[in-house]
């Protein structure tokens, strides 16, 4: 298990000649993942490599290996192993780097705990390179800083919209109160709230009445950065004015476009390869996101993400079978579902043939997404929600990257709870189990 990562003598001997001693460690790696199928995992250790490796070797490299930058990038290599460890528990690779960072944190006399590094870090070319300027530094545009021998990354959408409806990472379809403000993405790179507010007094419906995602200051691409959207302001900037990252070298890899004037807004994050569309459809906001499966599970305690919706859903508690409302208001044919139906309805509300032939206008396949474009006129009477859910749709027709799985005709069984008491596991590792088969089905070849 020291074949890949051996201190001085391996690949991994850090100082001004450690790029002579690392040439040996690209084609030892190719090896491995063409001999070994964990490596066709979502095991991300060759990014942890590649990172430690780009921020100590070459021009880049720390003064002497002795140096507390040193010691620090070593901790944030140890920091991305643990995160990635739970997929990588059969990597050889993994376990050969996680050995060699014990080796070097002895050698050099590293403690475990202290500052932690950004990692690939960097020199920036003189003032007067305008076309690097222009152009960014490779690590401020994600795709291109995967190396050759990585895998390409896998991406996934997460949607809100409409009373409000969910669709997580992990192609979950839910229903949910969520009355005030809830976080939707909470990882390493972003921060995303949305506080959903009663459509109309003394109805359950809720709506997404106000949005803010944060942009947390990233190496030297990004400067922090907050977006805030509300009911009938869709500004086409960030707070502070700006319509970029900053001023840091890679600011032009975060750009905010408005693509319809108060109403469309596309924010696009290259260098967490990541694209974010708000929209104010009537009075309420829709948000839509395509993201890296590396940035989505990008958490320092994934623990403690529990109230993260996108990745997780929300709450038991929280949920509502929108589905059996609608099969009962279906059966029944009355203008508003009975008593003991799911969610009240509004005062006045469109009676069912009527919101069903507003639907198919919009959404001729009877999916989920007309399946709520139809309760969301049941439960709020507006017909704006026909567009929200219409909009949703073609969201995900843009972002997500599965093309078969545009149309979801099945709301989620497996709820968050109910499955795991009846397997006797708890939420958290079911969850987490579905998220690795779907990985693990999507994940391209590599030998």
């Amino acid at each position: 298990e020291r074949l890949v990562v051996t201190g001085r003598a391996g690949w991994m001997g850090m100082g001004r000649g450690a790029g002579r001693s690392a040439l040996g460690f690209w084609p030892t790696l190719a090896f491995l993942l063409c001999s070994f199928p964990a490596a066709a995992s979502p095991c991300k250790i060759l990014k942890c490599n590649s990172e430690f490796w780009s921020a100590t070797s070459g021009s880049h490299a720390p003064a002497t290996d002795d140096t507390p930058e040193f010691c620090a990038a070593l901790r944030t290599y140890a920091l991305c192993t643990r995160r990635t460890a739970r997929t990588c528990r059969g990597d050889l690779a993994y376990h050969s780097a996680v050995h060699g960072i014990e080796d070097l944190m002895s050698q050099h006399n590293c403690s475990r705990d202290g500052p932690t590094s950004q990692p690939r870090l960097r020199t920036l070319p003189p003032a007067g390179d305008s076309q690097e300027r222009s152009d960014s530094p490779e690590i401020c545009h994600y795709e291109k800083s995967f190396h050759k021998h990585a895998a390409a990354p896998n991406y996934t959408h997460c949607g809100l919209f409409g009373d409000p409806h969910l669709r997580t990472f992990t192609d979950h379809f839910q229903t949910c109160k969520v009355q005030g403000a809830w976080p939707l993405i909470d990882n390493n790179y972003l921060n995303v709230q949305v506080t959903n507010t009663p459509v109309l007094p003394g109805s359950a419906a809720t709506a997404t009445s106000k949005l803010t995602i944060i942009f947390k200051n990233f190496q030297e691409c990004v400067d922090q950065k907050v977006y805030q959207a509300e009911m009938d302001e869709l500004p086409g900037a960030f707070v502070d004015g700006s319509k970029n990252g900053g001023d840091k070298h890679g600011a032009n890899s975060l750009k905010i476009t408005e693509k319809v004037s108060g109403q469309h807004v596309e924010i696009q994050a290259k260098y967490i390869g990541t694209t974010i569309v708000v929209r104010q459809v009537g009075r309420y906001l829709t948000f839509a996101v395509r993201m890296p499966e590396e940035v989505v599970n990008a958490v320092e305690d994934w623990d403690s993400q529990g109230l993260y919706l996108c990745l997780r859903g929300c709450p038991l508690n929280q949920q509502i079978d929108f589905q059996a409302f609608h099969a009962n208001t279906e059966g029944s044919g009355a203008r508003r579902p009975a008593a003991a139906s799911p969610a009240p309805t509004a005062p006045d509300t469109f009676p069912y043939e009527t919101a069903v032939a507003k639907c198919k206008e919009k959404l001729p396949v009877e999916d989920l997404y007309y399946q709520a474009c139809v309760f969301d006129l049941l439960t709020t009477g507006d017909v704006n929600f026909t567009l929200a859910a219409y909009y949703a749709l073609e969201d995900v027709k843009m972002l997500h990257s599965n093309k078969d799985r545009l149309h979801l005709y099945e709301r989620t069984q497996d709820l968050p709870g109910r499955a795991a008491a009846a397997a006797g596991l708890p939420p958290a590792p079911l969850l987490l189990l579905g998220a690795l088969v779907l990985r693990l089905a999507l994940l391209p070849v590599f030998c």
